[in-house]
């Protein structure tokens, strides 16, 4: 562990007595520990605000805030400056398997999300759209001459196409990062993590990502979505679906694009952004005949 994060997490004055810290590794954006007292056992979240990736820690911390107040997301129990300390959930962390064997326990989770935590917001939440999130990257590659600028003018078209595919959207509040890691279970309910990418969103984008992020079959994606929004899919609908869908792909690229930039986390970004890009193309293929 490095010694910066042991002095600050040990620096940090809510421990009862000595504490053990122990690395929560899966993280591919933060530094995450495990911190255990005489009292309780905790997560510790470290990461400061990270704007090339729109990320504004105290969005997440109203996220996350408002996500435990709904019942999906454990308790905060101390906030501080590029510092998160959430209840640590006894439970198993999901993997692409188990996601698609729990899609049905799942989409009434990301329904109460959408639909309830904007009750519980308090301040002025993000929005995250994936067009201008895309557009950003774009800039921020061209910017620091990224080894991927030779892509960027046929990427911002294919954007601007998946923008027009996927309209008129629909606004709910959304997680916009449904990755496996951020499900756990801890036996009687499921639980949704990590609130950094949080903010106001097509509902299609958290569906498709979804989809995207755990291989879903094409059967599994027609049950999310007429169990979501309950009732037989349209041609329109599902075209929208995804379009919006491969934007999450393009989006996901990109992020790895910048992320090879940009992050010091020991991940190997070079082959996320390989696997991703062709995730990407093959969908917008599809999309395209």
């Amino acid at each position: 562990m490095d010694t910066d994060h042991s002095k600050l997490i040990n620096s940090l004055n809510i421990w009862s007595g000595p504490i053990e810290v122990k690395v929560l590794g899966g993280g591919i954006t933060n530094h995450n520990f495990i911190v255990t007292d005489q009292e309780k056992k905790t997560v510790v979240r470290i990461g400061q605000d990270i704007p090339e990736h729109l990320v504004v820690r105290s969005n997440e911390l109203m996220a996350s805030q408002a996500a435990h107040k709904v019942g999906v997301s454990p308790k905060i129990l101390h906030h501080e400056k590029g510092v998160l300390v959430l209840d640590f959930i006894e439970s198993i962390t999901f993997d692409p398997g188990l996601v698609r064997n729990n899609i049905n326990r799942i989409i009434p989770l990301i329904k109460k999300v959408h639909q309830e935590i904007p009750h519980h917001l308090i301040g002025a939440p993000m929005i995250f759209w994936v067009f201008h999130v895309i557009r950003n990257y774009a800039n921020f590659l061209q910017d620091k001459k990224s080894k991927y600028i030779s892509l960027i003018p046929e990427l911002l078209k294919n954007c601007r196409n998946l923008e027009k595919l996927s309209s008129p959207h629909e606004i709910v509040y959304g997680h916009n990062d449904l990755l496996a890691a951020n499900f756990l279970d801890d036996g009687s309910k499921l639980w949704l993590v990590d609130w950094e990418y949080a903010g106001f969103n097509s509902p299609l984008f958290d569906l498709g990502g979804l989809a995207s992020n755990n291989d879903l079959t094409s059967k599994d994606e027609t049950n999310l979505l007429e169990e979501y929004f309950e009732k037989k899919i349209t041609d329109k609908l599902l075209e929208q679906y995804y379009a919006m869908k491969c934007s999450s792909l393009l989006r996901e690229t990109m992020w790895s694009m910048v992320s090879e930039i940009t992050s010091s986390l020991d991940f190997d970004y070079q082959q996320y952004t390989k696997d991703y890009h062709l995730k990407f193309q093959a969908s917008y293929d599809s999309l395209s005949k």
